[in-house]
């Protein structure tokens, strides 16, 4: 199976947001520019497992806190979450057990959008 999903994280500062989740993820974020549409691709490896998406900005597109909620899996769901107060960011739950699926945590990114996370152990 390859990357049969993609997100997109809608945002209206790019630069900010891009920062922000460099900060809390510990990974970098590749810039791009597709017609009227920036954005911040986060990693992935072609042909492997998993999904992947993007931060963007562009006319159509605003952040919200009621919408479609993506989880990203992270290792180390405490450590995530003090990275995301370091930012500016909001904790909504800290770590949370989901029993033998493992844990999750929610905050509220820079841009006021409500993300998950998620690990498996």
């Amino acid at each position: 199976m390859t990357h049969s999903v993609w997100f997109e994280i809608p945002v209206l500062d790019l630069e900010q947001a891009k920062l922000f989740y460099e900060h809390i993820l510990q990974e970098q974020l590749s810039l791009h520019e597709l017609g009227p549409l920036r954005m911040a691709w986060f990693p992935m490896e072609e042909g492997k497992p998993g999904s992947t998406g993007t931060l963007v900005q562009a006319q159509t597109y605003e952040p919200s806190y009621s919408g479609t909620l993506v989880y990203l899996s992270v290792d180390d769901i405490d450590a995530t979450l003090q990275r995301v107060e370091e930012k500016g960011g909001k904790i909504l739950n800290q770590k949370t057990s989901i029993g033998d699926h493992g844990f999750v945590g929610h905050f509220e990114d820079c841009e006021g959008n409500r993300i998950g996370l998620f690990t498996g152990v």
